[in-house]
Order: C-alpha cells, then structure tokens, then sequence
C-alpha cells in the first residue's frame, strides 16, 4: 500500500498530463497544489494566477506572501498544511474559471482530498466557497465551521474565509481575515475533541 505522499506524487503527475478543458492550451503548466500529505488542514482557493503559472507552486504572489503570515500568526507553515486550488491550470488574464472548466478539475480536487483527508477544509474566497457549500453568502458565513457530506468525499469540516487577495487592498476586509484565521487552532481542536 503507497503511502499518502506517494499517494499524492503519483496523482498530481497525472494531473500536470491533463488537458480535458481549454485553460490546459492556455497556461504554462499545471498546479496541482502542495505541502503536507499528512496535513490536518487543506486550504482550497480559486485558480492559479500569474505567479502560480510561472512557478508552479499555489499561492506565492502577493497573496500567498499574505497566506504564510497568516499561518506563521498561528505557528503553522506551508510545510505543515496542503495547499491547493479548485482549478489547477490558470485561466487566460486571471478571469473567474468557467463551470466547464471547474467541472473538468473537480474529479483532481476530490482525489486530492480523498487522499489527505484532511479534519478541515478552508475555503480561500467565494469561488472555492460556492464549490462545496452552494447557495451560501461568503459575508454570512465566514468564520464559522459548516459540515456538509459531499459526495465523494463524504463528511467534511468547512471554514470559509475571505480571499487574501481580497483583503491585501481592504482594510477591514483584512481585519475580519485575521480576526478567522486565528480561530483556526481552536476550530481544528473542537473537531479532534468532538472525534
């Protein structure tokens, strides 16, 4: 039996041969996602952006560097949680993915959890927000843990919060982020208690 890592490995090499949507023509590569296969926590955005396409890695532009302070805050790194978006390849000028195109990613990101299991999930921004949690309003539930069963993945601990790229030009977008993020420690210890 192959560990989570290899797990892992082998997936998001699948992954970087993929091209069932038109965004695969379009970008320079794929973005899988990365960190810890054995991470409690896996934090889910929206879509690669330039830097990501250039890098390979998610979430290292201004955004990302916003990300790491965050979990430093918490005495987290990027080493120690998974990182990932709903839709690997970045679509042209940075435009919301079309729903062809997230449907085309979602069986990716179901795998991907399917072999984390992560205790929670947190979404980055409304997108990756609307993937698992339809109908809801990011401004009302924020915040605030949701558990859902998903087919596929079956039931899952959802936190939403902001969008970090959101709050690097909102102050007090940016204030509310903060304010969610540090409640992340206390969230994943309600789930270990509640077992």
């Amino acid at each position: 039996m192959k560990d989570k890592k290899q797990q892992l490995d082998i997936l998001n090499a699948d992954m970087s041969q993929c091209s069932d949507c038109v965004l695969r023509m379009q970008c320079s590569r794929v973005v899988p996602g990365e960190g810890n296969a054995e991470a409690e926590i896996m934090f889910i955005g929206e879509a690669p952006g330039q830097k990501e396409d250039e890098t390979g890695h998610p979430f290292v532009g201004a955004a990302g560097k916003f990300l790491n302070e965050m979990l430093a805050s918490i005495n987290l790194k990027r080493e120690d949680v998974y990182i990932a978006n709903v839709v690997k390849c970045r679509p042209p000028q940075n435009r919301d993915p079309l729903p062809e195109e997230v449907s085309a990613c979602w069986p990716w990101l179901l795998e991907q959890i399917k072999i984390i299991q992560p205790k929670l999930i947190v979404t980055l921004g409304r997108h990756s927000m609307e993937r698992f949690l339809e109908g809801q309003k990011i401004s009302r539930i924020h915040g605030t843990l949701v558990i859902k069963t998903i087919a596929g993945i079956g039931r899952q601990n959802f936190y939403t919060l902001y969008h970090p790229a959101a709050a690097l030009y909102n102050g007090s977008m940016r204030e509310i982020l903060i304010k969610d993020f540090n409640r992340i420690p206390k969230i994943i210890e309600k789930i270990k208690s509640e077992g």
